[in-house]
């Protein structure tokens, strides 16, 4: 599995608007802390939907009065709270479906 961090975003970013990588850093990074801000103070929910990409939400979980810790058997609460979900937009979707090429045997 490959890792993408923000600096590779914004170096693609840079590319994709022929830019400096130290000017598209700082609009990455605003548009990461803005969409961050965002969904942090989701009272209790709230969504963002980017065209053409997808859509995140912060969803409320319901209370589960009797889980199981599956370490020690103990019935225990678990209290309401808030969730993270991403729905990937129709574009992202449809590359995603497309088959994998046939891995080559080594």
């Amino acid at each position: 599995m490959k890792t993408v961090t923000k600096k590779d975003v914004a170096k693609r970013t840079a590319q994709e608007l022929n830019e400096k990588i130290y000017t598209a850093e700082k609009f990455v990074d605003a548009v990461f802390t803005v969409l961050r801000k965002i969904l942090s103070e989701a009272d209790p929910e709230v969504r963002i939907e980017i065209r053409d990409f997808g859509v995140f939400e912060v969803k409320k979980t319901k209370p589960k009065p009797k889980a199981r810790n599956p370490r020690t058997g103990e019935i225990i609460y678990v209290p309401a709270r808030r969730k993270t979900h991403f729905k990937a937009g129709k574009l992202l979707k449809e590359v995603l479906k497309e088959p994998l090429p046939p891995e080559e045997e080594q």
